[in-house]
This record gives C-alpha cells, sequence and structure tokens, in this order.
C-alpha cells in the first residue's frame, strides 16, 4: 500500500511499530528510524545507492532488523504543490518496495533546508554537514509524520 493520506497509514498500522523514514537522493538513501510509539526519530545508517537490488537488499536487512512496520518516505515537491521528475522518480521507488511495508509519502520541500539551517547555526562545516545532511533530514520527515500521525 502507497498512500499520502496519513489515516489510511495509521489505519494500516493499527498496533503501531517502529517505522523508517527515507530521504531519497540520487547518490544516497538517508534513513531515520522511530520508537514503537512514534515519539521520536532519529537518524540512522546512510545506504550509499549503486544498483536498485543492492540498494533493495540494504533496506530490506535495516527493516527486519529493527522490526519495522511502516515507511515514511519523503516525497520532494516544487514550491507549488505540483510534482516534478523527482517525484516521478520517487514514486517508482516507492511502488518498487511497497512489498516491504506499508507506505507514506510525505511532503519534503522544506526538510533538507530545514536541517541545513540547523546544522548551521551549529557551526558545523561544510563536510561535516554533506556526511549527516540525508539522515537528519529523512529525520526531520519521519519526525514530522510521527508527530501528524498521533494527531490524526
Amino acid at each position: 500500500m502507497i498512500t499520502a493520506d496519513r489515516a489510511v497509514f495509521r489505519g494500516a498500522l493499527p498496533g503501531g511499530g517502529r517505522l523508517i523514514g527515507l530521504d531519497l537522493g540520487t547518490k544516497t538513501i538517508g534513513t531515520a528510524l522511530c520508537d514503537a510509539g512514534w515519539n521520536f526519530a532519529s537518524p540512522a545508517t546512510l545506504i550509499r545507492r549503486t544498483k536498485f537490488s543492492k540498494d533493495k537488499v540494504a533496506l530490506v536487512d535495516m527493516i527486519v532488523r529493527q522490526q519495522v512496520v511502516g515507511i515514511v518516505l519523503g516525497l520532494p515537491l516544487n514550491l507549488d504543490g505540483s510534482e516534478s521528475p523527482r517525484s516521478q522518480s520517487t514514486r517508482a521507488f516507492a511502488r518498487n518496495v511497497e512489498d516491504l511495508a506499508p507506505i507514506l509519502l510525505w511532503d519534503e520541500r522544506w526538510s533538507t533546508v530545514a536541517v541545513e539551517r540547523t546544522m548551521i547555526e551549529q557551526d558545523m562545516s561544510r563536510a561535516k554537514r554533506a556526511e549527516r545532511i540525508d539522515n537528519l533530514a529523512a529525520a526531520h520527515i519521519l519526525q514530522a509524520a510521527i508527530d501528524a500521525l498521533v494527531n490524526a
């Protein structure tokens, strides 16, 4: 199941459970995990993209090890809310992994900007920002989603 409707997603997971957040890039997949009670999201392991089959194996491994029941996938939209070629690529990725767990597509328009702004305020070097931004963006996406799911 792939949906952008948080009530539908929540209905597919009546018992809660751990969720994984994904920030899909062309070179990496940022990941984050939340606790089973949907209280807080934390950055997890960065997946360096190679071939899709290897990327999926890495994702499956993480889902199984962490007992994940649902996926929150950042959907890159244009500022006006319309979809772009990256949105379509993300939807294709979702279709290719929907057999793993229910998927919630989450608007990620400001996630990377918000995370980068915070890292700059913390006086983090450009190199460290580049190394951490994808996982932190995934955590930002996942935290926004679980906050909305808890209040749905």
